[in-house]
């Protein structure tokens, strides 16, 4: 599989290509340049088929070209340790749970599919680089779990002051780990500023092999596509329907990954979700993209810091535009439509569901006739435990489930010892950078 910039069909470049390097110089993202048909993968996998077997079997599928069979199954044996779980809540509705990795969340499986990927590629390349991101915590501890042990990546990770949790003291760079926390005096929106500014620079992207863990990465991006075939290789001998998915759009990744999954013969029937912002219902009922009324040349480059998946969506459906009301069903959902989602799915299923999950299922419930004949099924995705989020929970049914220790830890509190930068500081995340220097740090 090849992979081409949403901005320009010629820059067209391999998987390792596209993972090493993923903020293309004209200012697009990646995105698969081609449709494999993955039917016979998917068609054999079963419910005795665990999530690291089917994601290496896919991914031999899909860039057999590149790396043999061999290393696509390591790739996956190794990153994949844990899997999602589906329940069956009753005759015609699932849940997708997507929070079972060691932080709680889904990130987990994108995170650690995406530096067991590059650990691979440069072990095998002789080279070394550096993941340059920015959060307030979630993403650190992804990171600093899926790093441990590796030998040829660190991670340069930007918090904001007094955010920093999720971290243990082995972690850090100088006590011998792979994650270098650099906190901010100041707020989120100042550290997304700090990394655009570097990867502004591209001679700074180049002499420190630089890369992001986010999912402007298509490699962090392709992997949450083998949600949907492991969803159906639980529900393929228990629904003879249609399958809709239904979710909260987020950045759009999971959409996105979802409609790729379509386009790689994955059986789906639709995806539902509440609208937002850039996803709404036009006055005739049609599905329209906000964003896709700003021409592509007026647009600022793709953010390399806090991406939105929304270009690529645009992408998908400029090339099947009938995606739009073919796959794509939203839903206005409001607030107390939520909440009394929230106690229905406790109430009827002793479901705990995050804000997000239970408009997810309040959309199901309104896009109703869309899913169709009775033998169809509904699959809720919830993306992370509802124990992090609690407060939603508590609101509505006046209990939530308690964190399990590994979500502890990834939502502790840390310290690095070590002084903020100012927050328009760049050149001492330069310094940072610099430090890294692959003889002597790696």
């Amino acid at each position: 599989m090849r992979f081409f910039s949403t901005r320009n069909p010629d820059n067209n470049v391999s998987f390792k290509q596209a993972v090493l390097d993923p903020m293309p110089k004209d200012g697009g993202l990646y995105v698969p340049a081609d449709s494999e048909d993955l039917r016979r993968w998917i068609l054999y996998a079963d419910e005795n088929t665990s999530f690291a077997s089917l994601s290496g079997s896919l991914t031999s599928a899909l860039i057999n070209k590149e790396f043999s069979p061999l290393i696509c199954e390591t790739i996956a044996t190794r990153a994949f340790t844990f899997e999602p779980l589906v329940k069956k809540l009753d005759g015609n509705l699932y849940i997708l749970e997507l929070y079972h990795g060691p932080t709680g969340t889904f990130k987990d499986f994108g995170v650690s599919y995406l530096t067991n990927a590059l650990e691979t590629i440069l072990q095998y390349d002789g080279e070394k680089s550096i993941l340059l991101d920015a959060t307030t915590g979630e993403l650190g501890a992804c990171m600093a779990r899926a790093l441990r042990g590796k030998k040829l990546l660190k991670s340069v990770l930007l918090y904001p002051k007094g955010k920093i949790r999720g971290l243990e003291a082995s972690d850090l760079v100088w006590n011998g780990g792979n994650i270098y926390p650099v906190e901010v005096d100041g707020s989120e929106e100042d550290c997304h500023n700090l990394i655009r500014k570097i990867f502004a620079d591209r001679s700074l992207v180049e002499k420190y092999h630089l890369t992001v863990a986010n999912t402007a990465n298509i490699g962090r991006l392709l992997p949450q596509a083998f949600f949907y075939t492991y969803a159906f290789s639980r529900l393929k001998k228990d629904v003879y329907g249609d399958i809709y998915y239904a979710f909260s759009c987020g950045n759009y990744g999971n959409l996105v990954s979802g409609l790729y999954g379509w386009k790689l013969a994955l059986p789906v029937n639709g995806f539902i979700v509440p609208t937002d912002k850039n996803i709404k219902i036009d006055p005739e009922g049609n599905t329209i993209v906000m964003d896709s009324f700003v021409p592509l040349e007026n647009r600022l480059p793709a953010d390399p810091s806090s991406p939105s998946n929304l270009e690529r969506l645009e992408q998908i459906f400029q090339a099947n535009s009938l995606m739009l009301r073919s796959f794509v069903f939203p839903a206005d959902v409001s607030k107390d439509e939520a909440d009394e989602a929230c106690k229905e799915l406790f109430v009827k299923y002793k479901i705990y569901a995050d804000e997000e999950t239970a408009c997810a299922y309040a959309a199901s419930k309104k896009r109703s006739e869309d899913v169709g004949a009775d033998e169809g099924a509904v699959v809720l995705v919830a993306r992370e435990s509802p124990s992090i989020k609690k407060d939603f929970i508590l609101h509505n049914i006046g209990e939530a489930p308690d964190m399990n220790e590994d979500i502890q830890k990834a939502f502790a509190p840390c310290t690095t010892g070590r002084a903020p930068i100012a927050s328009d500081d760049v050149e001492s995340l330069i310094s940072v950078l610099n430090s890294l220097n692959l003889l002597r740090m790696f």
